[in-house]
């Protein structure tokens, strides 16, 4: 469930890769090629894009489906980016349906989406993961989306003084301590993107990781499962969870 992908090179208009490309995250997330639970994303979408690294983002969020955003399609031939995440959403069963649930997720100068579901979350696993999060933290939390949850406990093990990458292999860790899940996590700051394939699809080339390919041409590297992938301007490096 859900469809997400970040970009980090040269500054780009973000209407090619959300809206023109052959396989924009507007059509994968309509008709989607390698998702495994559902047939489309309808339940909203948002994307953060950065004017330079380690800054905060600029952010947008809506319970529109992204293929059917026309306002903000034609607003994003104008805008032009050297990094940004986007994510479109299928809804957990019995989450909310509102803005503040879907990714991206935003705090201060990171961005943070989940492509994939912590299995049980409603009930009992969520409760533990969110018992994780230390109180102040945890009374930031505004929704009930399991991703929130997941981006707290990132968040915490980064202010431990945590490297990126590690924080997100260690929140994998915490969810398959309580449950299972599918666990594609994307963080970025707009300098480095760190992601990590569990359970779902995800790919790359170039400046551009993403759930399915956006285009048909060649050089996509489909990522290993169980696996942390740093993307840098340089290139991308992967490492085993």
């Amino acid at each position: 469930m859900c469809r997400h992908l970040a970009y980090l090179g040269p500054p780009v208009g973000l209407d090619a890769l959300l809206f023109t490309a052959p396989h924009s995250l507007a059509h994968q997330a309509e008709r989607p090629q390698h998702q495994i639970s559902g047939d489309t994303n309808p339940d909203g979408w948002g994307v953060a894009w950065y004017d330079a690294p380690h800054t905060v983002p600029e952010w947008y969020r809506t319970v529109t489906p992204v293929w059917a955003d026309r306002d903000f399609a034609a607003r994003a031939g104008s805008l032009r980016s050297g990094a940004f995440l986007a994510a479109a959403r299928l809804a957990s069963p019995g989450a909310t349906l509102v803005d503040t649930g879907n990714a991206p997720f935003v705090d201060d100068t990171w961005s943070f989406s989940l492509n994939g579901i912590v299995h049980g979350f409603p009930d009992g696993p969520g409760d533990q993961l969110r018992a994780r999060v230390e109180p102040g933290r945890r009374a930031r939390i505004v929704g009930d989306a399991d991703t929130e949850v997941l981006f707290a406990l990132v968040l915490q093990h980064l202010a431990a003084g945590t490297p990126p990458a590690e924080a997100l292999a260690a929140v994998v860790h915490d969810v398959l301590a309580v449950t299972t899940g599918r666990l594609n996590l994307l963080l970025t700051d707009g300098a480095l993107v760190h992601a990590t394939r569990v359970g779902n699809s995800l790919f790359r080339r170039g400046p551009v990781i993403a759930s399915e390919p956006t285009d048909d041409e060649p050089g996509w590297v489909e990522i290993p499962d169980r696996t942390v992938t740093v993307l840098t301007p340089d290139g991308a490096a992967d490492t085993p969870l």
